[in-house]
């Protein structure tokens, strides 16, 4: 298994960061390399924990589902990702959230990849970690510009 790290600082409070993540349908509002996104159920009450509940994305031509395994507000958030080619055995990101100060929060995103224990499989991860890294880059870029557009100018 390989963990894929990326982080950025984000001028927001961890609650908008947080609340942002957690319209968990929604990430083709801000993520650039989302074309598509949909919830897979409806969730009636976001207060409960949400753990296996599944989106649809579309990214090109590719579709993807990506499951909650871990909903820890406002801390943290996790998902499989289901769809890819078989030799990857699973993908996991994990976003990370601690507040840097009361307006400003650090934000980072782990992809786990596992491809199998052997060179060759460990090859394939690496690969596959490069291409994530690119597109982990891409999210928390438009994580930053989204926020950075959606944030309320105080009125005079």
């Amino acid at each position: 298994m390989i963990d894929v790290i990326r982080a950025r600082t984000v001028a927001a409070d961890l609650t908008r960061v947080w609340d942002t993540l957690a319209d968990f349908g929604a990430i083709s509002a801000w993520a650039p390399n989302v074309d598509h996104s949909c919830l897979l159920a409806d969730v009636a009450d976001e207060g409960h924990d949400l753990n296996g509940i599944t989106r649809r994305i579309q990214t090109g031509r590719t579709v993807l589902l990506e499951r909650i395994v871990d909903w820890s507000p406002p801390a943290q958030l996790a998902y499989s990702i289901e769809g890819l080619p078989p030799v990857l055995r699973s993908i996991v990101n994990v976003w990370h959230l601690e507040p840097d100060t009361a307006q400003r929060t650090n934000v980072t995103l782990t992809s786990h990849v596992d491809a199998g224990p052997r060179p060759p499989q460990q090859a394939i991860a690496r690969l596959v970690g490069r291409r994530l890294a690119a597109a982990s880059d891409e999210m928390l870029d438009g994580l930053v510009a989204h926020l950075a557009a959606t944030t309320k100018e105080p009125s005079s």
